[in-house]
């Protein structure tokens, strides 16, 4: 069982990495296919290292929750921004960086805090500390700091932490 998981570390991938070369050389020859095989098998292998820890998936509910948290954060955000740009005057938007503690210590869950905090219009994810303790994020138009950082660890960290970390002790 273990030469198996060694030789096949993600099969799936295997299997997508070999079809996609036969797909992508429009060649069907055998070796072709011998090539295919060769790089389905040697990749996923090559590159075990590199992938992130498993996912441990827990909460779904809060999961579906969470996403529709960040769609209607998405359009709320459009709006601010859009008006932060068309202002004039005094209202012109204040963007500054805020410095955002952490409890997230999951790498899975930190890349999708990340990918959340991208595509909420006027936030930025610049910078995490190394020890995972805080993270830099600019924002386009800052009213009030703690206020800002409280939705952020209310509105994302929380659901992630319940979604990854629950039930487990953090680094």
């Amino acid at each position: 069982m273990m030469l198996v998981k060694r030789l096949f570390p993600a099969p799936l991938l295997s299997i997508a990495l070999a079809a996609l070369w036969l797909v992508l050389n429009r060649s069907y020859t055998p070796g072709d296919w011998l090539l295919a095989i060769v790089l389905g098998l040697a990749a996923p292998a090559l590159t075990r290292s590199l992938r992130p820890t498993p996912v441990v998936f827990r909460k779904p509910w809060v999961a579906i929750k969470l996403f529709f948290t960040v769609g209607s954060d998405v359009i709320g955000s459009n709006v601010r921004v859009l008006r932060g740009t068309l202002a004039s005057g005094e209202k012109l938007p204040t963007g500054t960086f805020i410095v955002v503690p952490l409890d997230l210590h999951d790498p899975n869950g930190l890349a999708v805090l990340a990918a959340i905090m991208c595509v909420i219009p006027g936030t930025i994810w610049s910078e995490m500390a190394l020890d995972r303790s805080a993270l830099l994020v600019h924002v386009f138009d800052l009213e009030d700091e703690k206020a800002e950082i409280a939705m952020i660890k209310s509105r994302y960290e929380r659901p992630l932490i319940e979604i990854f970390q629950a039930g487990r002790s953090t680094p």
